[in-house]
């Protein structure tokens, strides 16, 4: 017997956050494969200031599927998370007798994924 299952995917993006790719990704590895409600409690509970970025990102996914497609965001699951390299912010630090310290200010672009299994 085959049942039929259509998957829709509901996409969410963030541009420009002020942090390191790096530590953005410490705390994406963690929710990735996760339900919503599996994915809100593990980013509560996490100490990285990285974690309220995320959660806002994985709450913006949710609210998208309920107002675009009327779905309950409690059937969801995190299925992607990519983060990319942005611009960085190019500073100057002074330093001992007049010279400049170039500072690198990184930035990073974060798309969620999530996917809704319906019957």
């Amino acid at each position: 017997m085959k049942t039929e299952t259509s998957e829709l995917k509901i996409k969410a993006s963030a541009k420009y956050i002020n942090m390191s790719p790096h530590k953005i990704r410490r705390v994406t590895d963690r929710i990735r494969g996760r339900s919503y409600e599996q994915a809100l409690m593990v980013l509560e509970f996490m100490p990285y200031h990285a974690c309220n970025r995320m959660l806002q990102l994985l709450c913006s996914a949710a609210a998208n599927a309920s107002h675009n497609f009327g779905l309950s965001k409690n059937d969801s699951f995190v299925s992607q998370i990519q983060v990319d390299e942005g611009t960085s912010l190019k500073r100057f630090q002074p330093r001992a007798q007049g010279r400049a310290y170039p500072i690198r200010k990184p930035t990073c672009h974060v798309t969620i994924m999530m996917e809704i299994t319906t019957k």
